[in-house]
C-alpha cells in the first residue's frame, strides 16, 4: 500500500505548490477539497491543511474539525490552516489592520524537529489578511517575525503532533521551505520517501494488468509528452493488445506525422498513422471563426478516430493521457467544484463508444510525467516537446485554412524552432510556435517590390502554462530568424515578435 499524504485544499492559489513540493521529497500525495471524507487507512501518513481566500472569521469561511483530523495523524496548517486551527482551539483571531503580505524573516525561538537545518533569519512569504494575536493554551511558539509573534507554533501533549506556519513554505521566496516539508513529511510523518519514477512504473503496470486483463485497448496519440507516456505503461501491461491511432489531421508541424511515426516505432508501440489532411482542408474550407476551427477539427477527429477503431475487433478500452493538474477537484470562493480540462483528451468518445477509460497519469503533474518517461527510455525529443494544441496551426493561422498556407506556416516555424534548438534556448521556454497573420504587407525583395504575408513569433515562458510571461530573447538571435524566415519562406516578406504575457493575452492567438 502506498503511503500517501492529503492536501485539504481551501481554495488557495498555492495549492498545487504544496503537492509539487511533497511529490519532489518522493512522498505521494494527492489533493481533495476540505469537506471530502477522508478514510484514515494505513497508508495515510499526515494531512496538511492550505490557504484560503476567506478570513476564519467570515461566516461562510470553509471549515473541517482541525481536532479530529488530528486525533487520527499528523497535522500541518499552513496560513489559513494555521488560523484555523488557532480559532478552533480557543486562540483570538482577527482582521489584520494591514495586509502581511511579502518577504519576512524567520526567527526560531526553540529547536523542533519541524525547524531542523532551517537558518537562523531564513527568508518566508507571507500572504494573509488575517493575523493570530493569542495562541491557545497549550501551545507554543516555534519562531517569529519581526511583525508576527507566531510565524510557526505547535501544539503539545497530542496523541499525533499538530504543526502551524503562517507564512507559505510552499512558494519559491521561502528560501528553505521546502526543507521546512520535508521536516514534516520525514521527521513529523515518517514517510519512507519510496515514490519514485520507478517505483510508480512498477505500481502502475502491475496495476493495469489487472485493470486490463485479457482485454484489448485503443488510443489516440498525438506526438505529445501525456499521450505517449501513458501509452508507454500501457503497452509494458498489455503489448500489442494496445492499438494506437495517429491521425494527421493537416495542421501538424513540418515532418511531424512521419518522425513521430518513427519515434513510436523505436519505441515498440503498435501504432496506426491515418494521413486525413484533405479530408481535414476540405471541412475547414471557409471558416474563419477559431471556435468553429476547434470544434470542426474535434467532431472530424473523433469520427476518424471512431471508424479506425471499429475496425479492431473486440475493443473496450480506451487510453487517455490525462494528467492530474486537469483532474484535481478544486475549490471555488462559491463552493465546491469540478474542473477538468479535455483540449488534449479525446472528448466525448468514452461515451460515445462506451469504452472504459484508462488513465494511468490520472495522478501525475506534468514533470513527474517527463520524469517517468526518462525512466521508461522515452527519447528527450518526444519527453522534452514545448505544448501544443489539439487543433495544431489551425489556430495558428488566422482566418481560413489552407493547405498554401499551412505549408507557409510549416516552414516558418520549422526555421523558428530549428534555430531555438541550434542557439540551446528552445529548453529555456515553455512554449513557442509561429503565427500566419491574416494581412500582407509591401515588401522589397532586390528590386522587386512584393506583397506577401506576415508572420508573428511567440514564446513564453511559464511554469504551468496558467500564467506566462513573453520570453526576452535576444535580439541578435531574433534578427537571424526574421532573416531565415523571409529568405527562406516564399510568401513571407515581414517578421513581428509578439511581447504580450498571460494574462491578459493567451499563449495561443486563436
Amino acid at each position: 500500500m502506498t503511503e500517501k499524504i492529503l492536501i485539504l485544499d481551501f481554495g488557495s492559489q498555492y495549492t498545487q505548490l504544496i503537492a509539487r513540493a511533497v511529490r519532489e521529497a518522493n512522498v505521494y500525495c494527492e489533493i481533495v477539497p476540505y469537506h471530502k471524507h477522508i478514510d484514515f487507512d494505513g497508508s495515510l501518513k499526515g494531512v496538511i491543511l492550505s490557504g484560503s481566500p476567506f478570513s476564519v472569521n467570515e461566516p461562510n469561511a470553509p471549515v473541517v474539525s482541525v481536532q479530529d483530523l488530528n486525533e487520527q495523524v499528523p497535522v500541518l496548517g499552513i496560513c489559513y490552516g494555521a488560523q484555523l486551527t488557532a480559532k478552533q482551539f480557543g486562540g483570538s483571531v482577527a482582521n489584520s489592520s494591514k495586509r502581511e503580505y511579502g518577504r519576512a524573516l524567520l526567527h526560531k525561538q526553540q529547536d523542533d524537529i519541524l525547524l531542523n537545518d532551517i537558518t537562523e533569519w531564513s527568508q518566508v512569504w507571507m500572504s494573509h489578511a488575517d493575523t493570530i494575536l493569542e495562541l491557545p493554551r497549550g501551545f507554543d511558539v516555534l519562531a517569529t517575525t519581526e511583525n508576527i509573534p507566531y510565524a510557526a507554533f505547535k501544539k503539545n501533549g497530542h496523541t499525533f503532533p499538530l504543526y502551524c506556519l503562517q507564512f507559505h513554505p510552499e512558494v519559491y521566496h521561502s528560501v528553505e521551505g521546502k526543507k521546512i516539508l520535508h521536516n514534516f513529511l520525514v521527521n513529523v510523518c515518517h514517510c519512507s520517501q519510496g515514490w519514485t519514477p520507478a517505483h510508480f512504473i512498477s505500481d502502475t503496470v502491475e496495476r493495469l494488468k489487472k485493470q486490463i486483463g485479457r482485454r484489448k485497448a485503443v488510443m489516440a496519440l498525438s506526438g505529445g509528452v501525456d499521450s505517449t507516456v501513458a501509452a508507454t505503461l500501457i503497452n509494458r501491461a498489455i503489448g500489442k493488445k494496445l492499438f494506437g491511432i495517429f491521425v494527421d489531421n493537416g495542421v501538424l508541424r513540418k515532418n511531424e506525422f512521419e518522425e513521430v511515426l518513427s519515434n513510436y516505432k523505436k519505441i515498440g508501440l503498435n501504432v496506426k498513422g491515418i494521413d486525413a489532411k484533405k479530408i481535414f482542408y476540405k471541412k475547414l474550407k471557409d471558416k474563419t471563426d477559431p471556435e468553429e476551427k476547434r470544434k470542426t477539427i474535434g467532431k472530424l477527429f473523433i469520427k476518424i478516430f471512431q471508424d479506425e477503431a471499429k475496425k479492431i475487433e473486440g475493443v473496450s478500452m480506451l487510453g487517455q493521457g490525462t494528467i492530474y493538474p486537469d483532474v484535481i477537484e478544486s475549490v471555488s470562493v462559491h463552493g465546491p467544484s469540478v474542473t477538468i480540462k479535455s483540449h488534449h483528451n479525446v472528448g466525448g468518445l468514452p461515451k460515445k463508444m462506451h469504452l472504459e477509460l484508462i488513465e494511468p497519469l490520472r495522478y501525475l503533474f506534468k514533470d513527474e510525467v517527463r520524469r517517468v518517461g526518462h525512466e521508461l527510455g522515452i527519447p528527450d525529443e518526444l519527453l522534452q516537446r514545448h505544448p501544443f494544441p489539439g487543433p495544431g496551426l489551425a489556430i495558428r493561422i488566422l482566418g481560413e485554412v489552407t493547405a498554401e498556407k499551412v505549408q507557409l506556416l510549416q516552414h516558418a516555424d520549422y526555421l523558428y524552432t530549428k534555430a531555438l534548438h541550434d542557439h540551446n534556448l528552445y529548453s529555456t521556454i515553455w512554449q513557442a510556435g509561429a503565427i500566419l497573420l491574416p494581412v500582407k504587407t509591401v515588401g522589397v525583395m532586390g528590386d522587386e517590390r512584393t506583397y506577401e504575408y506576415t508572420v508573428a513569433l511567440r514564446a513564453v515562458t511559464s511554469i504551468d502554462g496558467m500564467t506566462a510571461d513573453w520570453a526576452h530573447l535576444p535580439y541578435d538571435f531574433l534578427a537571424n530568424v526574421s532573416n531565415e524566415i523571409i529568405n527562406n519562406v516564399k510568401g513571407i516578406n515581414r517578421v513581428v515578435y509578439d511581447i504580450s504575457s498571460k494574462p491578459p493575452a493567451t499563449i495561443e492567438w486563436e
